[in-house]
């Protein structure tokens, strides 16, 4: 496979990437990069692609997904990134060829950095990589793989790691946020880092515009300190700069609130539902939602707008369904508990598919064992690539 590879000097051809973009959102992040390149089919990601020609360069975006291993994962996952991760998997050009190639990415190093309980990591992974399956997620067209298992991403952590100051990452305020909200008595140096093993996420793949929510910008300015500072350092003897320095693009992500009304679903407030829930424990769940509470008996005029069950169905239900409960709530016509019954019905209507597909792999965890394997063999590829480049730049072996 050949991309173009441009420099101030010169157009080499190379086995790389152009650009790159690099999606982070709480334990999930996305990264993008256009390729100059035919793409083959979509099923074809694994086979040997020798043949390929090099004309009838079309520009394609590669994007990779990534969340730490929780897990079976929650509805907030599934509207803040799961359900988008397939879209784009499955979107074509007016063409009918994908415009994006897909990796997802098992996040198992960031789990270290907050908790050093490594028992359960692995049918962690299983089970969240079982639900990436269920929802969509199709490994004929993304590989799939741990970060443990591409060893490239701690070489280049450890490089990264020489390219900046304790007390930067000590002044990062993402940091003292979560010290404050874990209640930490003390960093550990693996946390202190966390900045510096996402940069190294990020530049492995030679990202450089970085969609992030407002609390995630100080990691990107971290991430373009480290390539600006390695560039400045070390010089490709063919390419110059080794990387780019990512672009923060400010972007909003859909959340899902958590039944106690919070502001989002967390396991570790216990108020999630979860995708595999069956239709009794959504319904069981609902009951317990947080609702309107000035709304106490049946007649009273609701407020839909601060009501957590009504934020489910701007999600879950049709338009007309929404309409008609919005004014049936206001008007006071439609009591709480039909409310949640109307809504746990539309939850697992839309789960029912993913519950099927689940069962499938639920049955055979060997399968999604022997995916993970196939997809780190690829992944393992394009880290490769890039840390050849580090190392030339380097002199390094």
């Amino acid at each position: 496979m050949k991309y173009s590879f441009h420099t101030n000097k010169k157009m080499t051809t190379l086995s790389k990437p152009l650009r790159n973009c690099f999606y982070l959102y709480g334990n999930c992040y996305n990264f993008k990069c256009i390729l100059q390149n035919n793409q083959p089919e979509p099923a074809e990601w694994r086979r040997t692609l020798s043949t390929r020609s090099d004309h009838d360069v079309m520009g394609r975006k590669r994007i990779l997904s990534g969340m730490r291993p929780t897990g079976k994962l929650h509805l907030g996952h599934y509207t803040g990134a799961l359900e988008n991760w397939v879209e784009r998997q499955n979107e074509l050009d007016a063409s009918g060829n994908r415009m994006y190639e897909t990796y997802f990415l098992i996040a198992d190093y960031h789990s270290l950095t907050t908790s050093l309980e490594t028992d359960d990591i692995f049918s962690f992974t299983i089970d969240m990589v079982t639900d990436w399956l269920a929802a969509g997620i199709d490994p004929e067209k993304s590989p799939i793989f741990r970060q443990s298992q591409v060893k490239e991403h701690a070489e280049l952590f450890l490089i990264c790691s020489m390219l900046i100051t304790a007390s930067r990452l000590e002044r990062n305020p993402t940091l003292k946020d979560q010290v404050r909200d874990l209640n930490m008595a003390a960093v550990s140096y693996g946390h202190l880092g966390y900045p510096v093993l996402q940069a190294a996420d990020i530049l492995l793949y030679k990202g450089n515009i970085v969609p992030v929510g407002e609390d995630q910008l100080p990691h990107v300015e971290i991430t373009r300190e480290i390539a600006r500072r390695f560039n400045k350092q070390y010089q490709h003897p063919l390419n110059g700069d080794v990387f780019e320095e990512p672009e923060p693009k400010i972007t909003r992500f859909s959340r899902l609130a958590g039944l106690d009304g919070k502001m989002k679903m967390s396991k570790s407030l216990g108020n999630t539902m979860l995708l595999c829930d069956s239709p009794e424990d959504v319904q069981n769940k609902l009951r317990k939602a947080v609702t309107d509470t000035e709304k106490i008996r049946k007649n009273d005029p609701g407020r839909p707008e601060v009501c957590t069950v009504f934020s489910y169905h701007q999600r879950f239900s049709t338009p007309d369904s929404v309409a008609e409960i919005e004014r049936d709530c206001r008007s006071g016509a439609l009591g709480c508990v039909d409310c949640k019954k109307r809504c746990s019905a539309a939850i697992s209507r839309e789960l029912s598919p993913i519950l099927e597909k689940r069962a499938e792999y639920a049955a055979s965890p060997g399968s999604v064992k022997d995916i993970l394997l196939e997809g780190e063999h690829y992944a393992r590829k394009a880290a490769d690539q890039t840390m050849r480049e580090v190392r030339e730049a380097m002199q390094l072996g």
